[in-house]
């Protein structure tokens, strides 16, 4: 079985080297070992775990809940059921951040769209209600019959 440096870690998985020291104090790596020096030595078994643990930080799970799982991990088998929950659970989660993300996204495509024609026409008051600084929803209705994806 190959060993891996905690160098060669950081550079796998886009992190620092201090990172990976953090997860260590913070029990996020409790299967990593050490050699007669102390240094920390990964091997082919832990890529899984760090996997794990990268997805997880990358979807913003908080690092004790990442720290509960991954001590799941290494009891065994005992723990499935909870592993399972946990992921559908994050799943969840998961799916209600990429919902408010999409939805943020397309107002951002409206106004994209609205600052582009308000450029082209030099001013924006062509949105707006008359007599108010209010853009007038025809607007919004025109904008998204235009770029509806049905």
């Amino acid at each position: 079985m190959k060993n891996y440096s905690i160098g060669d870690m950081a550079k796998k998985y886009g992190v620092t080297v201090a990172t990976l020291r953090y997860y260590d104090e913070s029990g996020l790596l409790p299967f990593v070992k050490r050699n007669a020096q102390g240094q920390r030595i990964f091997t082919d078994d832990d890529l899984g775990y760090l996997e794990v643990i990268d997805c997880l930080k990358r979807s913003a799970i908080p690092l004790k809940a990442i720290r509960q799982f991954m001590a799941w991990c290494v009891a065994g088998d005992d723990t499935l059921p909870k592993r399972h929950a946990f992921m559908i659970e994050q799943e969840a989660a998961l799916e209600a951040k990429i919902k408010v993300l999409q939805a943020n996204l397309a107002f951002l495509r409206w106004k994209k769209w609205y600052y582009a024609h308000a450029n082209e026409a030099g001013t924006e008051q062509i949105f707006f209600k008359p007599g108010t600084t209010q853009v007038d929803p025809k607007w919004r209705k025109k904008y998204l019959a235009e770029h509806s994806e049905v």
